[in-house]
């Protein structure tokens, strides 16, 4: 029942972060930039910039699917961002541009984030089924291996969802950064920019301190039992 309590209020808070991220680029997707660049050629410039030449920016269908891709080296801008020329596209455009830079320097946290996918992979495809179990077999007998085998696969998960906070962050300093100092926006875009992409980010935080809760009961569950 606490774990059903746990979720749903993560849930529900996420729902209103989703709510308020998409309202944020509604807004800003009707304000043009100055410089009248796509969000395909925004990404262009900041790689050419970075002197990076060997990443390609495409359009992926759907909305707010916009990600770097690591393992074929691509920018994989949404239609409406790739093509579009507004404070929003940009703000997208230079933040997925910003993950092909920490790729290119090897930054540690992105690094560590790859080396993780994996065992993600795995851990939450069967994460909930272990946790009925593990949970249901706690609740009638003392045997503790199910719950910490839970733990371990809730434990990877948690772990990888903090470990990509510092990734997002990372990648939006860098794109507000290379905005304002290339020109691309003018200040107040930028303002705006910033803005978008912060409500981005409290789509991960959410994620973050939910996997987390769920952790830390799961370990007060195992350390409870009599």
């Amino acid at each position: 029942m606490i774990m059903m309590l746990i979720g749903g209020a993560f849930m529900l808070i996420g729902m209103v972060v989703q709510g308020r991220l998409k309202s944020k680029f509604k807004y800003y997707s009707q304000l043009p930039t100055t410089s009248g660049l796509s969000g395909k050629e925004i990404a262009e410039k900041m790689l050419s910039d970075y002197g990076i030449t060997d990443v390609q920016v495409i359009s992926a269908r759907g909305q707010l699917t916009d990600h770097y891709n690591p393992t074929n080296k691509t920018v994989n801008l949404s239609e409406v961002v790739y093509n579009e020329r507004n404070i929003a596209a940009a703000a997208v455009a230079a933040h997925e541009v910003g993950h092909a830079v920490q790729h290119a320097t090897a930054y540690a946290w992105l690094g560590l984030r790859s080396k993780l996918v994996p065992m993600v992979n795995v851990a939450s495809r069967i994460q909930q089924f272990v946790l009925m179990i593990a949970l249901g077999i706690t609740a009638a007998t003392q045997f503790g291996l199910p719950l910490i085998i839970a733990i371990a696969l809730v434990g990877v998960t948690t772990l990888f969802s903090v470990i990509t906070l510092p990734v997002e962050f990372d990648a939006s300093s860098r794109a507000l950064a290379w905005l304002e100092n290339s020109g691309v926006t003018a200040t107040k875009e930028t303002a705006g920019a910033k803005d978008a992409l912060k409500w981005a980010a409290m789509t991960y935080v959410v994620a973050a301190m939910g996997s987390l809760a769920q952790l830390l009961f799961l370990i007060a569950r195992f350390a409870s039992r009599r």
